[in-house]
């Protein structure tokens, strides 16, 4: 977390951070409230039928995923959920810690980000900090800038 917010503040980047207990699950961010502060999104770590390309799929936390449609619209071979392993490689996290964040820590540069085309033009969007005890609100377009500041590709598409 510290990383992260080393990052927002070195670029001026406004944001809201609340601390809170871990989380795991979206009913648990229910719980303490955080879905009501903003467009709280649920992100997915997958990789392709090959293993060599990796992706972060970022939408709102209601979005049904069809990952046979998401390969179908990105112009990938079949997609599934990378591993443990393979998280921990690309994006140095844990399982539960998957957020665009985990961009500071992609080395390669290697990892895209897929975003849902409703999150372009939201001012308050919430994810983790590389950590499941908070949350940090901020605008999606700084969320863009961090990731292609950062040499990663970007990729919009409608689910």
């Amino acid at each position: 977390m510290k990383e992260v917010l080393e990052l927002l503040n070195k670029h001026n980047i406004k944001y809201e951070l609340v601390e809170h207990e871990e989380v795991h699950t979206m009913d648990d961010m229910e719980k303490i409230g955080l879905l009501e502060k903003g467009y709280v999104c649920k992100n997915l770590f997958l990789r392709n039928a090959n293993g060599k390309m990796h992706f972060v799929l970022s939408c709102h936390h209601t979005k049904e995923i069809h990952l046979d449609e998401i390969a179908k619209k990105i112009g990938s071979t079949r997609l599934s959920f990378g591993s443990k392993e393979r998280l921990e490689k690309y994006l140095k996290l844990e399982n539960g810690y998957v957020s665009p964040f985990g961009v500071i820590n992609d080395e390669s540069k290697s990892v895209i980000f897929i975003f849902d085309k409703e999150l372009q033009g939201k001012e308050k969007v919430g994810f983790h900090p590389n950590t499941n005890k908070a949350t940090v609100y901020l605008s999606f377009k700084d969320v863009k800038k961090i990731i292609e500041d950062h040499g990663n590709d970007v990729v919009f598409i409608r689910l």
